[in-house]
């Protein structure tokens, strides 16, 4: 590979991950609500069951797991007679977290789960949505959700602060009667933090969560977008024969920001391949035109309006059928896979068709 591209690619990589950051989730409730079950079917990797936990105060861990940006913060012992020490803690724990300077420390949002099964709201529950409030919106979960029988409402009643009460079911379970109850309530969960967590978490919190595609493809159609809107000034420039060495970072940015955003594990070596497989797909019908725009630049006049206009409008056609091509084969995968990630020899095959597809189009 070309010095110079092996170095724009790593370059862009580190890029992405820099700017999807991480997305950091309070997730508090009495032992037995089901938080771990929640967290398992929202996030990629089993987070809660193959993270790496850490203490960072007595009755709180901090989950984490290589790959995935999202630590959750895992809050026991509400139902505790200490449960106001458990507060006490987790407050300073936030307020602390608050003012660092990285946002990727701070804590952005709350789950407070509270099982359907009990049908009731304890003292810790109501004690700890107060709390968490002051510091960030707080979402309760009402977990375990068979039959809501006006139990919602009060929920609501009793914990105004809340930004919404969702009722979830995490697995797929049966009833007394034999009947079989679908998971429910995840992508509604995901869609309302996706609006409640900072812009600067969202493609974070996209890429770590595993039940909304469409989430992923919404963050990835504005990565696209800004990177044909930059292709397309950098064509418009009248440097002859420039514009593929100058739009080489913006398309291999593009490329990386949409797998960091649908939350594939990069690597330097995937990048390569992939850009590889899109200049070999659409090659043929784009250099023609790259040429003539080149040509038509060194006519001065009206030659270099014509030609930076064919280049420009090149350029934007061109990065912006690679962004979307790549949209369209992730979603596929990941669809196909019931919201896993595919694995990259996967992606990048999937990706070869689909480009031969459109360059023979």
């Amino acid at each position: 590979m070309d010095i110079q591209l092996a170095d724009e690619i790593r370059k862009q990589v580190e890029e992405a991950f820099r700017k999807r950051g991480r997305v950091n989730i309070v997730i508090a409730g009495r032992s037995g609500v089901g938080k771990s079950t929640l967290v398992n079917a929202v996030f990629h990797g089993r987070i809660a069951d193959t993270g790496q936990g850490r203490p960072v105060t007595k009755e709180t861990r901090e989950y984490t797991k290589d790959g995935i940006p999202v630590s959750i913060l895992d809050t026991r012992g509400l139902e505790m007679g200490a449960f106001t020490e458990t507060l006490k803690l987790l407050e300073e724990l936030v307020a602390t977290r608050a003012k660092e300077a990285d946002a990727t420390r701070h804590l952005h949002c709350a789950w407070l789960c509270i099982s359907e099964d009990s049908r009731r709201v304890e003292d810790g529950d109501m004690k700890a949505a107060e709390m968490l409030a002051r510091h960030m919106p707080v979402v309760v979960v009402v977990t375990k959700a068979r039959s809501d029988q006006g139990f919602r409402a009060e929920v609501q009643k009793l914990l105004p602060l809340a930004r919404n009460v969702m009722r979830v079911r995490a697995l797929q379970e049966t009833d007394d009667e034999g009947h079989t109850l679908q998971p429910k309530g995840l992508v509604e969960l995901v869609e309302l933090t996706m609006e409640l967590v900072p812009e600067a978490q969202r493609n974070a919190f996209a890429a770590a969560q595993r039940v909304s595609i469409g989430q992923k493809r919404k963050r990835a159609h504005g990565i696209v977008a800004s990177a044909a809107a930059a292709a397309g000034l950098i064509g418009a420039v009248p440097i002859p024969f420039a514009d593929a060495a100058l739009l080489v970072p913006t398309q291999v940015g593009m490329l990386a920001g949409v797998s960091s955003v649908f939350g594939l594990p990069m690597t330097e070596a995937f990048l390569s391949t992939l850009v590889g497989a899109s200049i070999t797909g659409l090659g043929a019908t784009f250099t023609g035109q790259s040429i003539v725009s080149g040509l038509l630049k060194l006519i001065p006049g009206p030659g270099t309006a014509i030609g930076a206009l064919i280049s420009a409008t090149t350029a934007t056609a061109l990065t912006t059928v690679f962004g979307e091509a790549y949209i369209a084969v992730l979603s596929k995968l990941m669809e196909k896979r019931s919201g896993e990630l595919p694995t990259e020899e996967e992606v990048i095959q999937a990706f070869r068709e689909e480009m031969s597809l459109r360059g023979a189009a």
